[in-house]
């Protein structure tokens, strides 16, 4: 009887025990700089032109900031400084253990514009959870921001499906299927999309390269847990009632992030602009730049 039990324990722990054996992210690698904040190390860059008003760009749950690659080099052509950078257990920042809730990440973005001494007229973009993100600190540091987009924001209604709401809501259980199956998920969703046309070369490959990395999946499930489980009407309200100049973008046929957020939004904040790019789905920076950048074009304040 002890043999089986003993089987079974093992099988449960195995896919902790390879967690841990992953690697950390292959810092020399790195293509721009780092700073020590106050939760771990930040990776980041500045791209596009050399001096200009600065534009801050917030990615998502599981794309590093290369996601931002396309937009920052059409931002640059605008006339604007991007800082784009990895959130905490993504890309090459370190991965610190705790909560992932909107105070972690408006720490981690507060901390690094200090590093970098920005203090004011910042045009802040948030792209999937980098779109709560980026409201959360602008709900808390109005007068720093001068204008905001948000591409298909989470927190409008988003569906993070079966797997993902299991993950998030069944404690040790749901810690256990990240470690075992969400690789294998997160895999063939992206093997789905490698023959899509994208405007950052090799995005599924350096997508997958992730799940490589030790902390990846540990930080998804934290930010399952964390700011993707809040409510956000009243960061929108304030932000609308402040008069913050905002833009939404939309796919229309987007799995995650349904169209009806639109509409959620019109409803907390009525000054808000919307753009719907037909036929598009979840990935709008690498896979509708042309349709972004447009957008931006018109949008943005100089």
């Amino acid at each position: 009887m002890i043999w089986p039990l003993a089987f079974v324990a093992a099988a449960a722990l195995a896919p902790f025990a390879r967690e841990t054996l992953r690697p950390g992210p292959r810092l020399k690698d790195a293509p721009g700089k780092f700073a020590t904040l106050s939760q771990g190390q930040t990776h980041y860059q500045w791209l596009g032109a050399s001096k200009g008003p600065v534009a801050v760009c917030v990615h998502g749950l599981s794309t590093p900031s290369f996601v931002w690659g396309p937009v920052a080099r059409a931002l640059g052509e605008m006339g604007f400084r991007v800082l784009v950078y990895d959130l905490y257990g993504r890309g090459y920042s370190s991965a610190p253990r705790g909560l992932q809730d909107s105070a972690f990440f408006t720490r981690q973005l507060g901390d690094l514009l200090d590093h970098e001494g920005i203090t004011h007229d910042i045009t802040l973009l948030g792209y999937s959870m980098g779109g709560m993100i980026a409201p959360a600190y602008a709900a808390e540091n109005m007068r720093k921001i001068r204008q905001m987009v948000l591409i298909a924001p989470a927190g409008l209604g988003h569906d993070l499906g079966p797997a993902g709401r299991l993950m998030a809501q069944t404690g040790l259980l749901g810690s256990w299927a990240m470690h075992a199956v969400y690789g294998r998920s997160l895999r063939r969703a992206l093997e789905a999309e490698r023959d899509q046309p994208s405007t950052v070369q090799n995005i599924t490959d350096l997508q997958l390269a992730q799940l490589r990395r030790r902390g990846f999946r540990g930080a998804v499930l934290s930010s399952l847990r964390g700011i993707l489980d809040e409510q956000f009407e009243d960061r929108h309200c304030a932000i609308a009632a402040h008069g913050l100049p905002l833009l939404a973008l939309w796919g229309a046929q987007d799995p995650i992030i349904p169209l009806s957020g639109q509409d959620k939004l019109t409803e907390w904040n009525p000054s808000a602009q919307h753009r719907v790019v037909p036929d598009a789905g979840h990935n709008l920076p690498f896979a509708n730049t042309d349709a972004v950048t447009s957008a931006l074009n018109e949008f943005l304040i100089r």
